[in-house]
């Protein structure tokens, strides 16, 4: 018995430091492709290419990231949704894939076809605006969007997305009519709003603190409870518009079936990246507010976010058009 015991313990450990494939090769053997479902710029590029070089590290071998932008995060997810789950193909996402089930019939399942690996953090949406607008704060914004009904436009990085939504939810809070314009990912909507093209933004701390601070744009209002630590001077949006909250989460997933050993091993990887000073240092300039959940905390959080907001795009009549 003490013998077997000892054998388990090895096998166990082994589990999470040394993963051997069928083939009798350890896992990693071979670069690992991250796949993206939104294009460049956005906050899920973003932070999925600062955790994915720190990986790279851990494992000794190459992440990939793959951004395939489409269809609001779908077309990026049916790609890893099908892809062989043997831990080569992983998908980097964000607070749309609770909410596309919510929208539309998908092509997959979005919890049974994800083996959830960890929840990296969280940003706050904040309300930013071109430079050209005369608002300088959220009183005077809605004041203004209210005295030129669908004159204002917001831009959006896709329908369900949570810069999507927290426009939509300001909206209703507000009651003013402002036109939401989809673009194709968070990257081309903070361009068009650079561009004069659109007026206002919802977008993550981690997208536009950089923009704002080669003065690009105008931040108005954080959606978090309190005050962020990196705008200290900029007030939350419930300071004049009570109750009001907006905040972005991102995560790490692989194809259901691949191996619980592999899964494990990812999130403790994680978990450990994550503590490294200079990633935290990068996340926390960025905006980001790192809060990891394991495998099975991310599962459940996930399937709650899914109730969560398809009670809110119920309520703002949210419709794929």
């Amino acid at each position: 018995m003490k013998r077997i015991s000892t054998l388990l313990a090895l096998t166990l450990s082994g589990c999470l430091g040394f993963v051997s494939m069928a083939s009798g090769q350890a896992y990693p053997s071979k670069p690992i492709r991250m796949v993206v479902p939104f294009p460049p710029g956005g906050s899920p590029d973003i932070v999925g290419r600062l955790v994915s070089a720190k990986l790279a590290e851990r494992l000794n071998v190459q992440v990939v990231v793959d951004n395939r932008g489409g269809a609001g995060g779908i077309i990026g997810s049916e790609i890893v949704a099908r892809a062989v789950p043997d831990g080569y193909t992983l998908m980097f996402i964000s607070t749309p894939h609770a909410v596309l089930p919510a929208l539309q019939k998908l092509p997959f399942d979005t919890v049974k076809a994800f083996a959830a690996i960890a929840r990296i953090g969280t940003s706050p949406n904040a309300l930013v605006v071109n430079q050209n607008l005369p608002a300088k704060s959220v009183k005077e914004f809605i004041t203004l969007a209210q005295q030129k009904p669908r004159q204002l436009n917001f831009g959006a990085a896709g329908v369900g997305t949570s810069t999507h939504l927290a426009a939509e939810l300001f909206k209703i809070m507000t009651n003013i009519d402002a036109v939401i314009v989809q673009y194709r990912g968070g990257g081309p909507a903070v361009m068009a709003l650079i561009g004069g093209e659109s007026q206002a933004l919802f977008g993550t701390l981690v997208q536009n603190l950089p923009h704002m601070r080669a003065g690009n744009m105008r931040m108005l209002g954080v959606g978090s409870v309190k005050r962020n630590p990196q705008v200290p001077d900029v007030p939350t949006i419930a300071e004049t518009l009570q109750g009001f909250e907006s905040v972005q989460w991102w995560g790490l997933f692989a194809p259901a079936g691949t191996p619980a050993a592999i899964v494990e091993r990812l999130g403790a990887e994680v978990k450990t990246v994550l503590a490294m000073e200079d990633l935290k240092k990068r996340l926390v300039h960025e905006g980001a507010d790192i809060d990891y959940q394991s495998p099975a905390e991310f599962h459940r959080f996930v399937i709650e976010e899914i109730g969560r907001w398809t009670g809110v795009v119920k309520k703002a009549k949210v419709r794929v058009e």
